[in-house]
């Protein structure tokens, strides 16, 4: 018993979980395990909708390829001079940047015109493609060092985390790669689950490190020439004031500013007719690409399934331009948000039961969200939510547990301690509250039963063995399950006492009526057993009864670990046996004390207890007691709806007994 009710070895043993699952998922997050890295991806995303969209910079628009277009010029692709009629458009217009997501690999009759608009223009970008499937012996000369990063800070970090390595590029035809200002690749990587969340800033090609067309074109617009930027090997890029955040690969997260067509869309059809207003383009970055449905490939990100890819260009340059970057919270910030957060919950969920842990698991995951969505809006800080999340719920769920499991354990105890003694309505609420059930001995006020047959020595010699555990059985069953009925602690059999008690281990201010019914009943069961004896020609017994009320100790009492016993001990039990014994010196079935007399009083007993008379015999001074004890009998009236009648004892000198 000692065992189960150790609530330090409890409390070790909770604290001991919520350490191990700390430990547990800190391995998992800084192994990479991969479910907490997709749900690590998915929870990140969420961010996305939960800050919602932000308004983007008015310096980038679209100009689409887009059915419009389509039913206006013909199916895609379109012949290049109508490509240069487009070019001379938007530099008319006085558009910052032209920047294409389209590539143009293979010649073409017009080539020379497109050429020419595009030099005339002198702010024309055009795309390549990297190709990662295929290596060429030796890297393309065609591709030159001029459009590589002419600083790097530190290379050497790259050594042990070099840049996504491309084997083969895909270019423009020449005769426009001549008249760009530049020429920068245009790849996306999606990530495992197929979301892009990455923009590659920088390839490494042969024995250069190559700019993306994003960067570029921010760089463009902001008037940095590709010498005068700096790439910081592992840990950024600086374009002038702008220092644009990249993991060791070169890599920097998208910042989505919302969903499909969140920065404008204009129409080349509208352009080509001179529908558009010249300051709608002026100044700005404009970049070019399709999003007429069959011809430009969708892309999933964390605010919509179908995004074309030149949107997240749009979202790149928009983020550089208004340098509102995302960044990942370092490993140690992570590990030292998990650990810590482990701990308090930890030591929070320890002090609950079921109901209070899955109250306190909610709001940690409530908090934990908020921290990471504010800092994500605010700041540009996403830490990871997967692992304190994952972390929270094995800590709830081994918590509880073990919790259920100490709880069942405890229950079964207390059932197997107290159903020999209470009825099993008591058992279940002992097991609800086992705090009732207080182990060591308490003091408290209980009323006290004590039950004994009349002349039993004799009636044992008298009779065989059989006979009289024959008899005895039946008498201890029927007065059993009387004292069960009216939910009294049966505290012991003593051959054939019974001993019995109401107050403990549940209060209750009715306990001295509850005694007193079941007096009652017992001496009615008593009759008919005698009855049913008669008839069949067995022996007759008869038994008296004597209820004390008092202050006792109770409480599990004997050899811990070996025999013990809910019972209770002190004065008012010895009393209590002395009063059952008086039952023959007044002949009367029931004797009950001042004691219980007065709690019944004390708790209106007496307009419950009707058809009854409470008759004062004697004062006594039992054998052991100095002070006198007014000794009542207790019989039926012959009306039963009359109110109960007290008739006090009458005036005279106590009588001292000096025997039992």
């Amino acid at each position: 018993m000692a065992n189960i009710f150790n609530q330090k070895s409890l409390l070790l043993w909770k604290l001991f979980i919520g350490a191990f699952c700390t430990v547990i998922i800190s391995a998992l997050s800084l192994f990479s395990f991969p479910p907490l890295e997709m749900a690590e991806m998915k929870l990140y995303d969420a961010n996305f909708r939960l800050r919602g969209v932000i308004s983007p910079p008015k310096e980038i628009v679209i100009a689409t390829i887009d059915d419009k277009s389509l039913e206006r010029y013909g199916r895609w692709p379109w012949k290049r001079d109508l490509i240069a009629r487009l070019v001379d458009t938007l530099s008319a217009a006085d558009a910052a940047v032209i920047a294409f997501d389209i590539i143009f690999s293979e010649n073409e009759e017009n080539d020379r015109q497109l050429a020419n608009s595009i030099s005339k223009a002198s702010n024309v970008i055009l795309p390549s493609v990297f190709d990662f499937h295929k290596f060429d012996r030796k890297p393309s000369e065609k591709f030159t060092a001029e459009y590589a990063f002419q600083k790097v800070r530190n290379p050497e970090l790259f050594t042990d985390f070099p840049p996504i390595t491309s084997g083969k590029v895909l270019l423009p035809v020449q005769k426009l790669r001549e008249s760009a200002m530049f020429i920068a690749p245009i790849n996306i990587f999606p990530d495992s689950d197929g979301t892009v969340r990455w923009d590659s800033l920088v390839i490494a090609y042969g024995d250069h490190l190559y700019p993306s067309l994003t960067l570029m074109s921010a760089a463009s617009f902001l008037g940095v020439p590709i010498e005068k930027i700096i790439l910081d090997a592992t840990r950024g890029i600086e374009i002038g004031t702008a220092i644009v955040p990249t993991d060791r690969w070169g890599r920097t997260l998208v910042n989505y500013y919302g969903p499909g067509e969140t920065f404008p869309h204009i129409s080349i059809a509208d352009i080509l007719d001179g529908t558009v207003s010249p300051d709608s383009i002026a100044n700005r970055i404009v970049l070019i690409g399709a999003t007429a449905v069959g011809i430009y490939d969708l892309r999933v990100t964390p605010f919509s399934a179908a995004m074309p890819g030149v949107e997240k260009h749009a979202n790149t340059i928009a983020s550089i331009l208004d340098k509102r970057f995302i960044t990942k919270a370092s490993p140690l910030i992570n590990l030292t948000i998990l650990i810590i957060s482990g701990a308090l919950f930890t030591l929070l969920l320890i002090r609950f039961k079921f109901t209070g842990s899955a109250v306190s698991t909610a709001l940690f995951l409530l908090g934990i969200t908020t921290l990471s969505t504010f800092l994500f809006a605010k700041i540009g800080i996403s830490i990871n939510l997967a692992a304190p999340i994952s972390n929270y719920l094995c800590i709830f769920l081994g918590i509880t547990s073990i919790n259920y499991t100490i709880e069942e354990k405890r229950a079964r105890k207390i059932r197997f301690m107290f159903s020999s003694y209470v009825t099993q309505t008591v058992v279940n609420e002992l097991i609800n509250n086992p705090e009732m059930a207080k182990l060591g001995g308490e003091r408290r006020e209980v009323t006290i039963l004590f039950s004994d047959v009349k002349g039993f020595t004799t009636f044992a010699e008298q009779h065989t063995p059989e006979e009289v555990v024959s008899i005895l059985n039946e008498y201890l069953g029927k007065m059993t399950d009387v004292i069960l009925k009216w939910d009294g602690t049966l505290d012991k059999f003593i051959g054939d006492a019974i001993v019995v008690f109401w107050g403990a281990p549940i209060l209750s201010d009715a306990h001295a009526e509850k005694a007193v019914r079941c007096a009652l009943e017992m001496s009615s069961a008593m009759d008919e057993l005698k009855q049913g004896w008669e008839r069949e020609g067995k022996p007759q017994l008869d038994a008296g009864i004597g209820i004390n009320t008092g202050f006792v100790l109770v409480g599990n009492i004997g050899a811990e670990g070996k025999k013990m016993d809910y019972t209770i001990i002190g004065d008012q039990v010895n009393l209590c046996s002395r009063v059952e014994s008086l039952t023959r010196r007044y002949d009367v079935p029931i004797l009950l004390t001042e004691n219980t007399v007065q709690a019944l009083f004390k708790a209106g007993a007496e307009t419950r207890l009707t058809g009854l008379t409470i008759k004062g015999e004697e004062r006594v001074i039992v054998k052991g007691k100095n002070e006198p004890v007014t000794m009542y009998s207790l019989e039926k009236s012959s009306d039963k709806s009359s109110k109960l009648l007290l008739l006090e004892c009458p005036e005279g000198e106590a009588v001292k007994m000096t025997e039992k």
